[in-house]
């Protein structure tokens, strides 16, 4: 799928990660985004259309697009990228992949493994399960940003921390685009909360 996309010289930021930031490795991919939201039983068409336009700045911008490979908000995102030539990964909760929407078995569990995939997380409207995935952003310190009017989850974490520890502050998106410059810039320029700095700084 890398054959589709076309890096220049501007993209080469884009490039970051473990690997990347590992002086004995010359391996270096490219920045993921995780976009969370309503799945498809309660996903409006308004926030539909947002997570699509999400989708679409993402792939754009040259990022890989993370969703939960589902319906509602993880499909509409994929299509938006899709559509723009983008790269796509949906990592399933089932192990039958009829359940994976056509954009794109580990039970719930894989929550984790999407946040902990992810550089950066944008929340699209949602409910019960796209708040414990924003919690497991959350507790990594990964940069995330709620999209505002789409409803749901999102509009209730907009600029809160969702703890009293403040790992890292919930910030607001009015637009899709704005949604994905917060998300791009902070994955970019490693901007985690100091708190989750210092709780790690305690584990060494």
């Amino acid at each position: 799928m890398l054959s589709h996309l076309s890096v220049s010289k501007s993209d080469d930021e884009l490039f970051r990660g473990v690997a990347s930031r590992t002086p004995l490795s010359s391996l270096k991919r490219l920045i993921q985004i995780l976009v969370i939201g309503s799945d498809g039983d309660h996903c409006p068409e308004s926030t539909y259309a947002a997570a699509k336009e999400v989708g679409a700045e993402i792939a754009s911008r040259g990022a890989v697009l993370v969703t939960g490979g589902l319906g509602g908000v993880m499909e509409a995102a994929c299509r938006g990228a899709k559509e723009k030539g983008g790269m796509v990964v949906g990592i399933l909760p089932h192990e039958d992949m009829s359940y994976a929407n056509p954009y794109t078995g580990m039970g719930f569990s894989r929550n984790y493994v999407t946040a902990y995939s992810a550089d950066s997380a944008i929340v699209v409207g949602g409910g019960a399960g796209t708040y414990v995935e924003a919690l497991v952003a959350y507790q990594k310190g990964k940069p995330i940003v709620a999209l505002k009017g789409t409803g749901g989850t999102a509009d209730k974490i907009a600029d809160t921390y969702l703890d009293d520890r403040k790992t890292v502050k919930v910030m607001a998106a009015p637009t899709p685009k704005d949604a994905v410059d917060q998300a791009l810039d902070h994955a970019l320029n490693g901007k985690r909360g100091i708190r989750y700095f210092q709780s790690v700084a305690k584990m060494l």
